[in-house]
């Protein structure tokens, strides 16, 4: 088997192992991890040849991108505080206490090569955290900070540990330099992400055909990442500022083709690289039985004193940050989303999986310093940061779905119905609005307008069927009854004229293009 090979297999394994993770109810990135482990110990399968310092622009932009699609700046805003204590003073919390021990006990490893250790393990990976947490209905509050976390965090740990890489590189370190590297990093990253995101928005509108701007969010995070990259910015905040400025103000509510199609895309390419992410993080463990090799009770202990300094430094990290936000979110006067009982800073607590960025930076890390002597204990670093990445994705996802369950946290459904219904009343009571201004204009006829505003109604109802609960309640549910009626019907309509429009593709001189476009046609009819 080739590389390339090798490459289908992760692509493939990708798509299979979400319906058998649904199955058996494990995540599916914690499934892929396992199947790349599997593949590392078979003898026909080869090492995996990628160059380091292109695993982070190959697979970050797209990852990031998909995950802030989900979230928009707004909800950012609003849980500023406990992101930031978990993505900015969590992080260095980490990465001093993980420097701090593996000094101590790994013999010869420099101090700034133990920082860098502690910030390439110390951020939990965005996808693996959401993409668990997704799949077990955790209350959505808890989601959006473990988003947050994840989104934000990389910004923080990547910039530490590029500082430590130099420090180790160049012989010499001052924090004064560093700290302004830092701010110099986050000012750069955000303009180019401001400007790449304008730009993109401003093409779009130009480019009109939803495939191209479709198009257009494929190769917007990549050059957002790779021009920061290139201004010595943060290339992972450049990504989360164009992203979240694109969904912000690149929606257009009337645009129906580009944003179905968009979301389409965006699963797919988010299954896809979040697969062959995780799958490579498994096909590293080729590389960790080599460096073990003779040495596996030094390296193990090494690798299990610092898992345990990660594990337990977030959970007494978790605990007085949650309290103190607790107390700061009484004396605002609009929600912020935190955990609301010990249980759920358990459950945040147990997410925090390491994954794509650790084991990119690990691999990242030079052979040689500036001097031409050896990276001090490189294949150490790497070794332990593997156990970290393996031990957290591994233990923690496989445990995750017991431990929820056994904790009883769940997302609040109700909260969630009375939401969808207060949207449902607003997208009704919009549409009346909108009614009422054309009868001011247009002379309708009496029929035509009792119609009209029967339609506008059904909007409310086909989102929430129950949202008229407060009036008319039993001609509503007969009226329900009737539209799902209608729309049974209708839809077994317009199964028999596609099926009869997709016959005509394969007979004697029909015209294929042609029959494509009244079939998209009839498909995008079908879904209003």
């Amino acid at each position: 088997m080739d590389q390339l090979a090798l490459l289908f297999v992760l692509l493939l394994g990708a798509l299979v192992s979400v319906p058998v993770a649904d199955r058996f109810g494990v995540p599916a990135p914690v499934l892929m991890t396992l199947f790349g482990g599997a593949l590392a110990v078979a003898d026909f399968v080869p090492n995996v040849d990628i160059p380091p310092e292109l695993i982070l622009p190959g697979l970050l932009p797209p990852l990031l991108y998909a995950a802030v699609r989900r979230t928009s700046w707004r909800q950012f805003a609003a849980n500023i505080r406990p992101i930031f204590l978990l993505a900015v003073a969590l992080v260095f919390v980490t990465t001093v206490c993980v420097a701090y021990v593996a000094n101590a006990i790994v013999p010869g490893l420099p101090i700034a090569a133990a920082v860098a250790l502690g910030a390439l393990i110390a951020p939990p990976d965005p996808v693996a955290a959401t993409s668990v947490a997704g799949q077990l209905g955790l209350p959505r509050r808890l989601v959006s900070i473990l988003e947050g976390e994840g989104l934000f965090n990389d910004v923080t740990a990547i910039v530490l540990y590029h500082v430590a890489i130099a420090a180790v590189v160049s012989g010499t370190f001052s924090a004064w330099r560093a700290g302004l590297d830092l701010v110099l990093s986050a000012v750069v990253a955000v303009a180019v992400g401001l400007l790449l995101g304008w730009g993109a928005n401003r093409l779009m509108d130009l480019l009109g055909d939803p495939t191209l701007q479709i198009g257009m969010t494929l190769l917007v995070p990549y050059a957002s990442y790779v021009l920061a990259e290139k201004l010595h910015g943060s290339g992972v905040l450049a990504v989360l500022t164009t992203a979240l400025f694109l969904a912000e103000y690149a929606t257009d509510a009337d645009d129906v083709m580009t944003r179905l199609a968009g979301h389409t895309f965006w699963d797919i390419i988010d299954t896809l690289v979040t697969g062959v992410a995780f799958g490579l993080i498994g096909l590293e463990l080729h590389n960790a039985i080599r460096t073990a090799a003779g040495r596996w009770g030094e390296l193990l202990g090494w690798a299990a004193a610092v898992v345990g300094v990660v594990i337990v430094v977030r959970l007494m990290w978790l605990l007085p940050a949650t309290w103190l936000t607790k107390r700061l979110h009484a004396r605002r006067d609009y929600d912020e989303e935190i955990p609301v009982s010990w249980r759920e800073t358990v459950v945040m607590w147990w997410s925090g999986m390491r994954g794509v960025a650790s084991v990119a930076l690990a691999l990242a890390v030079p052979l040689k310093t500036h001097a031409g002597s050896p990276f001090p204990d490189r294949d150490e670093i790497v070794f332990i940061a593997f156990g970290v990445i393996v031990v957290t994705l591994v233990l923690q996802g496989l445990t995750l779905p017991w431990l929820v369950k056994r904790l009883g946290v769940r997302t609040d459904s109700e909260r969630e119905k009375e939401f969808e219904k207060e949207l449902a009343v607003r997208a009704a009571k919009a549409a009346r609005r909108r009614l009422r201004e054309i009868e001011q204009v247009e002379d309708l006829p009496e029929d035509l307008a009792e119609q009209m505003l029967r339609r506008a109604f059904d909007i409310g109802i086909r989102i929430s069927p129950d949202m008229g609960e407060e009036e008319r309640r039993e001609a509503q549910y007969q009226r329900a009854r009737r539209l799902k009626r209608i729309r049974r019907i209708q839809n077994e309509m317009m199964s028999a004229a596609r099926h009869e429009v997709l016959a005509a593709r394969s007979e004697p001189g029909s015209d294929p293009e042609i029959v494509d476009r009244v079939l998209r046609h009839l498909d995008v009819r079908s879904l209003r």
